[in-house]
């Protein structure tokens, strides 16, 4: 790993991870950590420049659509308690699932908007598991 994909990395894991957590609690009135398998990103440039784009923004958004009265903030504190994401090499191996309080998210960072799930997709797996 060079010194540009450690900066970024530290970056995502000093500013702009925390950051999302607190806008999470924004929206839901709870915190809710992520939990990211940085091996997977380690040796990725383009991954860790689109990871908050692909997977933080969009769940924020698929959350303030959810949150948009009590009942959808309650259920996403008492449902949501974790989020944890993964970086794969190619579409074939993504995967979104929702299960014991914890959303896995495993994008293919490196492809961009090609290898992520829209904030829709989000939002509907979120609410039939809540």
């Amino acid at each position: 790993m060079g010194l540009n994909e450690r900066r970024k990395m530290k970056e995502l894991q000093d500013v702009t991870f925390p950051g999302r957590v607190k806008e999470i609690e924004e929206i839901c009135g709870a915190p809710i950590p992520y939990q990211v398998d940085w091996d997977s990103l380690a040796d990725n440039a383009e991954a860790l420049n689109f990871i908050d784009n692909i997977s933080c923004h969009r769940l924020n958004m698929a959350l303030r659509m959810i949150c948009q009265d009590d009942l959808g903030k309650s259920a996403v504190r008492d449902g949501l308690k974790q989020v944890k994401l993964k970086n794969v090499t190619d579409k074939a191996a993504m995967q979104i699932v929702f299960q014991s309080g914890t959303l896995e998210m495993h994008c293919a960072y490196a492809l961009g908007a090609s290898g992520m799930f829209s904030d829709g997709e989000i939002r509907e797996v979120l609410e039939k598991n809540l």
